[in-house]
């Protein structure tokens, strides 16, 4: 039966490969909606851990998201330092703009620290920190080098460095100005921040604020992607779906043509639990291919997004599993045509 449905693979190749092609582009697909799925937390993470803090102090009742955190007065921090477990305390604003840039509006995460502090000093990949007022650190995601120009609110800032992989809410990219800019661009020039984060661990907090961890953060600030996330699961699905209909497609038309050649084994006793372990053969066979090709063409496919892609490792293990129950599934499609096949045929002119 191996053998038969190796011929039957080579003597149908242009089908098996259009087939493989088609669902070797779905499964590529489902790979970077994962990698989609992924990147929301990823990029979330490396952000929050670009502070560099062990905890956030942050207004009591505040949802924990890092790009919407409740506004609070700026001597907070004075009395966050004062608390004992705190070695080092810096006040940080975070919180969406708009950019221009030579014209265009672009959605930028405007964060805003002391000069020289912790938070302040991002890894850099060309350029220098930030050192005072009209002077900005971006990821290069918002397409600006170093020298470029870059206007939030009315207020310009010249590019002194440029980072990378500091994005939020789907690679909306980070801009980092001082702490005083970034109050007067976002609250008026009021003297509120978003949080104040801290070395060590506080044993306690005054009244009025709480402490939450970056893992806290983390998970707060992804689950104001829910509805993105539960979107791109779902259409994970539909596309596994698509991909099993290529391929039992392919099966299907496969035992159509074959139905004589079904009629011959049935003649010489094959059972028809063999008839359909050659299909199904067929059917993994395809799928796994395509499952190989997919691996391949989504490390190319992954610039054409806009947002950070990141394609966690399990994608790639569940991707042969997948593969092997939908070329199962799919083959099932063709199992009655199979069985149906009369011996009789076999000996028909």
């Amino acid at each position: 039966m191996f053998g038969i449905t190796l011929s039957d693979l080579l003597y149908r190749r242009r089908q098996f490969l259009i087939a493989t092609l088609g669902a070797g582009l779905v499964f590529a697909m489902t790979l970077l909606l994962a990698g989609l799925v992924a990147g929301f937390g990823v990029e979330i993470d490396q952000t929050v851990s670009g502070f560099r803090a062990d905890a956030w102090v942050v207004k009591a009742g505040s949802s924990g998201r890092i790009s919407s955190l409740a506004p609070m007065a700026g001597s907070t921090v004075l009395r966050v330092s004062r608390t004992p477990g705190v070695s080092g305390a810096a006040p940080v604003v975070v919180i969406p703009q708009t950019a221009d840039v030579d014209g265009a509006l672009h959605q930028v995460n405007l964060v805003g620290a002391p000069v020289g502090s912790v938070p302040a000093r991002q890894p850099l990949a060309g350029g220098a920190q930030v050192t005072g007022p009209g002077q900005a650190v971006v990821d290069q995601r918002l397409g600006v080098g170093v020298g470029g120009r870059v206007s939030v609110g009315g207020h310009g800032f010249t590019v002194v460095g440029v980072t990378s992989d500091r994005t939020l809410l789907g690679g909306v990219p980070n801009m980092y100005v001082t702490l005083r800019e970034a109050q007067v661009a976002a609250f008026e020039g009021a003297g509120l921040i978003s949080a104040v984060v801290v070395t060590g661990m506080p044993s306690t907090v005054p009244t009025g604020l709480t402490v939450m961890s970056n893992a806290q953060i983390d998970r707060a600030s992804l689950q104001q992607m829910a509805t993105a996330v539960s979107s791109i699961n779902n259409s994970k699905l539909f596309m596994w779906a698509i991909a099993a209909v290529i391929v039992a497609s392919l099966v299907y038309v496969t035992a159509l043509e074959r139905t004589r050649d079904f009629a011959v084994l049935k003649a010489l006793g094959a059972s028809s639990g063999a008839l359909y372990v050659g299909l199904a053969l067929q059917a993994v066979l395809v799928a796994l291919i395509a499952a190989a090709f997919a691996a391949v063409l989504a490390q190319f496919m992954v610039g054409v997004f806009a947002q950070p892609v990141d394609v966690p490792l399990s994608a790639y293990i569940v991707l042969p599993v997948s593969a092997v129950l939908v070329g199962l599934l799919s083959s099932l499609i063709a199992l009655r045509r199979a069985v149906a096949a009369d011996p009789a045929k076999a000996f028909a002119g």
